[in-house]
Protein backbone atom coordinates (compact mmCIF):
# COMPACT_ATOMS: atom_id res chain seq x y z
CA UNK A 1 0.00 0.00 0.00
CA UNK A 2 1.34 3.51 -0.64
CA UNK A 3 0.05 6.50 1.51
CA UNK A 4 0.57 9.08 -1.53
CA UNK A 5 -0.85 10.24 -4.48
CA UNK A 6 0.17 7.55 -7.57
CA UNK A 7 1.07 11.03 -9.41
CA UNK A 8 3.21 12.12 -6.67
CA UNK A 9 4.90 9.26 -6.11
CA UNK A 10 5.52 9.11 -9.68
CA UNK A 11 7.07 12.54 -8.71
CA UNK A 12 9.06 11.66 -6.26
CA UNK A 13 10.88 8.21 -8.42
CA UNK A 14 11.15 10.48 -11.00
CA UNK A 15 12.92 12.92 -9.19
CA UNK A 16 15.38 10.30 -7.34
CA UNK A 17 18.32 8.54 -8.81
CA UNK A 18 17.30 5.95 -11.43
CA UNK A 19 17.15 2.28 -10.74
CA UNK A 20 20.03 0.35 -12.52
CA UNK A 21 18.99 -1.97 -15.96
CA UNK A 22 19.64 -4.93 -13.63
CA UNK A 23 17.52 -3.66 -10.73
CA UNK A 24 14.89 -2.41 -13.26
CA UNK A 25 14.48 -6.16 -15.45
CA UNK A 26 14.09 -7.66 -11.62
CA UNK A 27 11.57 -5.56 -10.82
CA UNK A 28 9.49 -6.37 -14.40
CA UNK A 29 10.61 -10.48 -14.06
CA UNK A 30 9.25 -10.27 -10.72
CA UNK A 31 5.83 -8.60 -11.79
CA UNK A 32 6.05 -11.13 -14.74
CA UNK A 33 7.19 -14.70 -13.17
CA UNK A 34 6.93 -14.74 -9.36
CA UNK A 35 3.02 -14.34 -7.10
CA UNK A 36 2.49 -11.35 -4.68
CA UNK A 37 5.04 -8.84 -6.65
CA UNK A 38 3.86 -5.79 -4.16
CA UNK A 39 6.45 -7.75 -1.58
CA UNK A 40 9.02 -5.93 -3.61
CA UNK A 41 10.50 -3.08 -2.25
CA UNK A 42 10.51 -1.26 -5.32
CA UNK A 43 12.13 1.99 -6.88
CA UNK A 44 11.82 4.52 -4.13
CA UNK A 45 12.22 2.51 -1.07
CA UNK A 46 14.97 0.45 -2.84
CA UNK A 47 16.64 4.17 -3.42
CA UNK A 48 16.75 4.57 0.16
CA UNK A 49 17.45 1.08 1.28
CA UNK A 50 21.13 1.89 -0.71
CA UNK A 51 21.47 5.71 0.32
CA UNK A 52 21.30 4.85 4.04
CA UNK A 53 23.84 2.15 3.00
CA UNK A 54 25.80 4.22 1.14
CA UNK A 55 26.29 6.97 4.36
CA UNK A 56 26.92 3.71 6.53
CA UNK A 57 29.47 2.18 4.50
CA UNK A 58 28.59 -1.20 6.47
CA UNK A 59 31.43 -4.06 6.47
CA UNK A 60 28.35 -6.45 7.34
CA UNK A 61 24.55 -6.42 6.40
CA UNK A 62 22.04 -8.84 7.40
CA UNK A 63 18.68 -9.25 5.73
CA UNK A 64 15.98 -11.09 6.61
CA UNK A 65 13.47 -11.99 3.87
CA UNK A 66 15.30 -12.10 0.43
CA UNK A 67 12.28 -12.66 -1.95
CA UNK A 68 13.91 -12.02 -5.18
CA UNK A 69 16.81 -9.98 -4.43
CA UNK A 70 16.03 -6.36 -4.91
CA UNK A 71 16.53 -5.00 -1.68
CA UNK A 72 19.66 -7.01 -1.25
CA UNK A 73 20.90 -5.74 -4.37
CA UNK A 74 20.27 -1.97 -3.16
CA UNK A 75 21.46 -2.44 0.50
CA UNK A 76 24.76 -4.05 -1.20
CA UNK A 77 25.42 -0.65 -3.05
CA UNK A 78 27.34 0.66 0.21
CA UNK A 79 29.05 -2.51 1.13
CA UNK A 80 32.67 -2.00 1.57
CA UNK A 81 34.98 -3.26 -1.21
CA UNK A 82 35.64 -6.36 1.49
CA UNK A 83 32.58 -6.52 3.12
CA UNK A 84 29.80 -9.24 3.14
CA UNK A 85 25.69 -9.40 3.11
CA UNK A 86 23.94 -12.22 4.38
CA UNK A 87 20.18 -12.86 3.07
CA UNK A 88 18.30 -15.50 4.77
CA UNK A 89 14.39 -17.07 3.12
CA UNK A 90 12.88 -20.18 3.65
CA UNK A 91 11.69 -20.38 0.00
CA UNK A 92 14.01 -21.95 -2.46
CA UNK A 93 11.93 -20.93 -5.05
CA UNK A 94 12.41 -17.00 -5.17
CA UNK A 95 16.13 -18.01 -3.60
CA UNK A 96 16.64 -19.39 -7.15
CA UNK A 97 15.24 -16.63 -8.92
CA UNK A 98 17.06 -14.12 -6.48
CA UNK A 99 20.82 -15.76 -7.25
CA UNK A 100 20.37 -15.56 -10.68
CA UNK A 101 20.43 -11.56 -10.29
CA UNK A 102 23.06 -11.61 -7.32
CA UNK A 103 25.56 -13.83 -9.66
CA UNK A 104 24.97 -11.13 -12.49
CA UNK A 105 25.58 -7.95 -10.30
CA UNK A 106 28.74 -6.55 -9.50
CA UNK A 107 28.26 -7.92 -5.83
CA UNK A 108 27.95 -10.79 -6.80
CA UNK A 109 31.21 -11.95 -4.67
CA UNK A 110 29.27 -10.31 -1.18
CA UNK A 111 26.49 -11.44 -1.11
CA UNK A 112 25.62 -15.20 0.81
CA UNK A 113 22.10 -16.36 -0.23
CA UNK A 114 21.08 -18.81 2.91
CA UNK A 115 17.99 -20.99 2.55
CA UNK A 116 16.86 -21.78 5.59
CA UNK A 117 15.02 -20.07 9.31
CA UNK A 118 16.38 -16.88 10.17
CA UNK A 119 15.33 -17.42 13.90
CA UNK A 120 17.55 -20.70 13.96
CA UNK A 121 20.24 -19.27 11.59
CA UNK A 122 20.74 -15.51 13.20
CA UNK A 123 22.17 -16.86 16.68
CA UNK A 124 25.01 -18.59 14.68
CA UNK A 125 26.18 -15.55 12.46
CA UNK A 126 29.66 -14.01 14.46
CA UNK A 127 30.43 -10.59 12.54
CA UNK A 128 28.88 -7.52 14.09
CA UNK A 129 25.53 -6.07 12.30
CA UNK A 130 26.20 -2.68 10.67
CA UNK A 131 22.96 -2.69 8.87
CA UNK A 132 19.75 -5.09 8.93
CA UNK A 133 17.00 -5.14 6.84
CA UNK A 134 13.61 -7.38 8.07
CA UNK A 135 11.16 -7.91 5.62
CA UNK A 136 9.76 -11.14 6.53
CA UNK A 137 6.99 -12.92 8.48
CA UNK A 138 5.20 -10.24 10.67
CA UNK A 139 4.96 -13.03 13.19
CA UNK A 140 8.39 -13.31 13.92
CA UNK A 141 9.27 -9.52 13.88
CA UNK A 142 9.68 -9.47 17.26
CA UNK A 143 11.99 -12.60 17.57
CA UNK A 144 14.08 -11.65 14.73
CA UNK A 145 14.77 -7.77 16.09
CA UNK A 146 15.70 -9.33 20.08
CA UNK A 147 18.10 -11.80 18.05
CA UNK A 148 19.32 -8.90 15.93
CA UNK A 149 19.63 -6.12 18.45
CA UNK A 150 22.79 -7.61 20.55
CA UNK A 151 24.71 -8.03 17.33
CA UNK A 152 24.27 -4.45 16.16
CA UNK A 153 27.88 -2.41 16.67
CA UNK A 154 26.74 0.69 18.69
CA UNK A 155 25.61 3.35 15.83
CA UNK A 156 24.30 0.48 13.82
CA UNK A 157 20.93 0.14 11.62
CA UNK A 158 18.04 -1.99 11.95
CA UNK A 159 15.24 -1.21 9.44
CA UNK A 160 12.06 -3.11 9.50
CA UNK A 161 9.34 -3.02 6.90
CA UNK A 162 5.66 -3.42 6.57
CA UNK A 163 4.84 -1.51 9.91
CA UNK A 164 2.01 0.56 8.83
CA UNK A 165 0.18 -2.97 7.73
CA UNK A 166 -1.48 -1.50 4.69
CA UNK A 167 -2.49 1.38 7.75
CA UNK A 168 -4.54 -1.47 9.71
CA UNK A 169 -2.35 -0.01 12.23
CA UNK A 170 -4.54 2.69 13.22
CA UNK A 171 -7.86 1.12 12.11
CA UNK A 172 -10.42 -0.94 13.55
CA UNK A 173 -8.73 -4.27 12.54
CA UNK A 174 -8.28 -6.81 14.95
CA UNK A 175 -6.74 -9.95 12.60
CA UNK A 176 -3.69 -11.63 14.18
CA UNK A 177 -1.38 -10.06 12.00
CA UNK A 178 -2.33 -6.47 13.10
CA UNK A 179 -2.20 -7.06 16.54
CA UNK A 180 1.25 -8.61 15.87
CA UNK A 181 2.72 -5.30 13.84
CA UNK A 182 1.17 -2.93 16.85
CA UNK A 183 2.66 -5.19 18.97
CA UNK A 184 5.86 -4.96 17.38
CA UNK A 185 5.35 -1.61 16.87
CA UNK A 186 4.93 -0.64 20.16
CA UNK A 187 7.85 -2.81 21.27
CA UNK A 188 10.06 -0.67 19.26
CA UNK A 189 9.32 2.60 20.84
CA UNK A 190 9.34 1.34 24.49
CA UNK A 191 12.97 -0.12 23.48
CA UNK A 192 15.32 2.16 25.24
CA UNK A 193 18.42 0.22 23.80
CA UNK A 194 17.98 2.23 20.27
CA UNK A 195 16.69 5.56 19.10
CA UNK A 196 13.97 4.64 16.45
CA UNK A 197 11.62 6.48 13.37
CA UNK A 198 8.69 5.47 11.76
CA UNK A 199 8.41 6.85 7.75
CA UNK A 200 5.18 6.28 6.07
CA UNK A 201 6.99 4.74 2.73
CA UNK A 202 5.28 2.84 0.90
CA UNK A 203 3.95 0.55 3.73
CA UNK A 204 5.92 1.89 6.36
CA UNK A 205 9.54 1.52 7.42
CA UNK A 206 10.55 2.33 11.20
CA UNK A 207 14.45 2.78 11.33
CA UNK A 208 16.40 1.98 14.71
CA UNK A 209 19.58 2.67 15.71
CA UNK A 210 21.65 1.49 18.63
CA UNK A 211 22.58 3.85 20.70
Amino acid sequence: MEFIAEELLEYCENHSQKESDLLHELNRQTHLKVMSPRMLSGHLQGRLLSFLSKMMAPNFILEVGTYTGYSALCLAEGLKPDGKLVTIDPNEETNTFAQNYFRRSTFSHQIQSITGKAAEIIPTLQDAVDLAFVDADKKSYATYYELIVPKLRQGGLLIADNVLWSGKVVSSTNDSDTVLMRAFNAQVAADHRVESLMLPVRDGLTIVRKK
